[in-house]
């Protein structure tokens, strides 16, 4: 059944749609995915869903409670932690999340138990009467996720919600997250992050320039690549059009993609038995290769395929 439903939703900042007739729904008590490169309009999103802005058309339904006609009903559904905490630089994390927790309802004994439960979680318990200009751009980050998970809301909203956090911190927040989910709450997770996004997310949207361009679950993410293999190989030289329409007519080759530091990735169907096709196109531009390897799509590949960025 479907939590969150967003119907051809659009929102132009002048003339530039910053998202363009978005539409998907994200089924209650899962962890969707919004995935996408700086810029392709997932926080503009995820801030129209959360009545922070109004859409320009179209509208999306929350629990049954559409985002414009209802604003209100939808804010009691939700919380939401922002890419860019929110606090003022002379506020202390424990008065925070303590304030937060009180606007949602908590009080007493309860109150102090979950707050302390999740700072203690998060590793911030210790930095809880520090003011907020002393914290570290990680431990900002901490503070503004606690929050939610201190509310407990029906619908949870992430955008960006490891950016800047050490390793051990980024898995103690995705267990946190996905135990949120396992605890009733539909999770809305918007990142840049592929490996976040492929190890928390039930299923994924890709979006790119405002448009969602895939969804699925990171395995049917992963086999809707044209061609079963990736063929990357590093050049001693800049790939130049050429090379690149050359190696593209070869038959089997669904699509090559220019990369960073000289690198092509070529997405092949029997990609083994290709392989000689290709070196030999190579070596007629004279380069040299540096690297070779062939491997099966991962969800950074996805990305890469469908966005031309890299996550």
């Amino acid at each position: 059944m479907a939590f969150v439903e967003i119907m051809n939703i659009t929102k132009y900042y002048g003339r530039n749609p910053a998202v363009n007739g978005l539409s998907f729904s994200i089924e209650e008590g899962e962890i969707f995915g919004l995935l996408g490169p700086n810029g392709a309009g997932k926080t503009t999103t995820i801030l129209m869903l959360a009545t922070v802005i109004k859409p320009t058309s179209g509208t999306a339904k929350i629990g049954g409670y559409d985002v414009v006609k209802e604003p209100d009903k939808v804010r009691s559904l939700l919380g939401i932690a922002f890419q860019e905490p929110k606090s003022t630089w002379v506020d202390k994390p424990i008065e925070i999340v303590e304030w937060h927790g009180r606007i949602c309802g908590l009080r007493g004994q309860e109150l102090k138990e979950r707050v302390k439960e999740v700072m203690e979680r998060l590793e911030i318990w210790d930095q809880r009467n520090k003011f907020f200009y002393q914290l570290s751009g990680g431990n900002r980050k901490r503070v503004e996720v606690a929050k939610v998970f201190v509310q407990k809301p029906k619908f949870a909203i992430f955008d960006e919600p490891t950016a800047q956090v050490d390793v051990l911190g980024k898995h103690a927040i995705w267990d946190m997250i996905k135990e949120l989910r396992d605890s009733g709450s539909t999770v809305m997770l918007a990142t840049n992050d592929t490996n976040e996004a492929d190890i928390i997310s039930d299923r994924i949207g890709i979006m790119h320039e405002g448009k969602l361009v895939s969804l699925g679950t990171p395995s049917e993410l992963k086999d809707s690549i044209p061609g079963g293999d990736i063929l990357e190989i590093q050049l001693n030289i800049t790939p130049h059009d050429e090379m690149v329409r050359q190696l593209s007519d070869i038959e089997g080759v669904s699509r090559v993609v220019l990369s960073e530091q000289n690198m092509l990735r070529m997405y092949l169907n029997r990609g083994e038995e290709l392989v000689p096709a290709v070196l030999e196109r190579i070596s007629r531009f004279g380069a040299k290769i540096r690297y070779i390897k062939m491997k099966e799509p991962s969800l950074d590949d996805v990305f890469l395929y469908f966005t031309g960025e890299r996550g």
